[in-house]
């Protein structure tokens, strides 16, 4: 057996505590935030584009 099978899931993401940030903290949290927002419709977009492929290689 694994030792990674007996510790706990990790979670994927802690958001961090907005009241505690200053105004500069938040503006950058926004745009990192704002960064991944569009890098997973890009990785989005990339699989309705493989799947459209896939689809089309199998249809009748």
């Amino acid at each position: 057996m694994d030792t990674d099978d007996l510790e706990p899931p990790k979670p994927k993401h802690v958001a961090p505590n907005l009241e505690e940030m200053s105004i500069e903290d938040l503006q950058d949290y926004i745009a990192e935030l704002e960064a991944t927002v569009v890098r997973a419709r890009a990785v989005i977009q990339s699989k309705e584009s493989a799947r459209g492929a896939a689809d089309s290689v199998f249809k009748v």
